[in-house]
C-alpha cells in the first residue's frame, strides 16, 4: 500500500492509491474555501452560498480530498467576526457538501456524482459554537489556529466529538490582531516543538485521541520572515513527534517579503515551496490552486527516490 496520511473516520492512517482520486497517492491536498468577504487571496469572490458551493465542488473535482471551509478570516491583523455570523456563513455549505457526499456514497456504482464519496470536510474555526454546529452537520475535521486557547469550550467540543483536529502553532498570548506585533523567539523551531508537545498532551488528557491530531507549524502566524524560513528549513525536527504535518504556505506574505511579489504573483513560489517540502516528506498541503499543486506533486511523486 502506498503511504499517504489521510483522515479516515476521524483517525489518520495509510490510504491506498485508489482512494486518492486526482491527488498523487503519497499526498493529500486540502482545498481552501473562504466563505468570507475579506479573504486576503480572493477578496470575497466565493462569499455567496452559490459561489462557495461551486468553488468547493471545483476544488474537489481537481483533486482536493479535503475541503477546508473558513467563515472568518484568520490572517494576521484581521478583525474578529461574531460567532453567530461565522456559523451562519459556514453551516449551509457544510450541510450541502455533507448531503452531496452522502448521495455519492449511496448511489449506484458508476453513477456520476457531484462530489467524490471519500471527500472530507474541514472547518477552519477556533470557536466552540461554530465547531459544534459544523460537526453536527457532517464536518470531519477542526482546523484550529488557537490550540483551543481562545475559546476554552472548544477543547470540550473536540473531546466530545473526537474529530480530526489540526493543532496549529500561533505565538502564545496573541490573537490575529496582535500576533505580528514584533514576535520574538529564542530558538523558534525548538519553541514550536515544545508548543506541540505541551498541547498534544493537553488534548489527549482532555479526551481527544492522539491519532486524531495533525500538526501545522503556522507559517505566517506570529512569525517574522526569518522565523518562517527557520521552521521550513527544520521541518524534519517537527516530524520527530510522529504526527502528520499540514503545510499551509499558499500565497503567503512570506513570498512577498522574500521575493517582492504581490498576492496575485505568488503562484509559482507556492508551487516551488510545496514541491520542496513534499520531496522532504510533507504529505498534506493546504492550497488555493489545487490543479497547479496536483501537477507539482505529481512530479515530486515520480522524480523523488522514495525509501519506502
Amino acid at each position: 500500500m502506498d503511504r499517504v496520511w489521510m483522515l479516515r473516520h476521524g483517525a489518520f492512517g495509510p490510504v491506498s492509491a485508489e482512494k486518492q482520486g486526482g491527488t498523487p497517492p503519497r499526498f493529500t491536498l486540502w482545498g481552501v474555501v473562504n466563505v468570507t468577504p475579506d479573504s486576503f487571496f480572493d477578496g470575497g469572490e466565493h462569499f455567496s452560498r452559490e459561489a462557495s458551493l461551486a468553488h468547493a465542488l471545483k476544488l474537489a473535482s481537481e483533486g482536493a480530498r479535503i475541503l477546508d471551509i473558513g467563515g472568518a478570516s484568520s490572517r494576521p491583523g484581521a478583525e474578529e467576526v461574531p460567532e453567530r455570523e461565522e456559523t451562519g456563513r459556514v453551516l449551509p455549505l457544510v450541510r450541502e457538501l455533507a448531503a452531496l457526499r452522502k448521495d455519492a456514497q449511496e448511489s449506484a456504482p458508476g453513477r456520476p456524482a457531484l462530489l467524490p464519496p471519500d471527500t472530507l470536510i474541514s472547518v477552519d474555526t477556533w470557536r466552540a459554537g461554530t465547531a459544534r454546529a459544523a460537526l453536527e452537520a457532517g464536518a470531519d475535521i477542526l482546523n484550529d489556529i488557537s490550540a483551543c486557547s481562545w475559546d476554552p469550550a472548544l477543547l470540550e467540543a473536540a473531546a466530545e466529538f473526537k474529530p480530526g483536529y489540526v493543532l496549529m502553532h500561533c505565538l502564545p498570548g496573541t490573537t490575529p490582531e496582535t500576533m505580528q506585533d514584533a514576535p520574538r523567539y529564542g530558538d523558534v523551531v525548538a519553541e514550536v516543538l515544545r508548543f506541540f508537545e505541551r498541547n498534544m498532551e493537553r488534548l489527549v488528557r482532555a479526551g481527544l485521541p492522539e491519532s486524531h491530531i495533525m500538526l501545522d507549524p503556522g507559517i505566517g502566524f506570529g512569525k517574522t520572515t526569518e522565523h518562517n524560513c527557520a521552521i521550513l528549513a527544520g521541518m524534519e525536527k517537527l516530524e520527530a513527534l510522529g504526527r502528520p504535518i499540514l503545510l499551509g504556505v499558499s500565497n503567503k506574505s512570506l513570498f512577498g517579503r522574500l521575493l517582492g511579489l504581490g498576492v496575485a504573483e505568488r503562484g509559482e513560489a507556492t508551487r516551488i515551496c510545496t514541491s520542496l517540502l513534499a520531496a522532504r516528506g510533507i504529505c498534506h498541503h493546504r492550497v488555493h490552486d489545487v490543479t497547479s499543486a496536483r501537477r507539482a506533486l505529481t512530479l515530486v511523486e515520480n522524480f523523488t527516490p522514495w525509501k519506502d
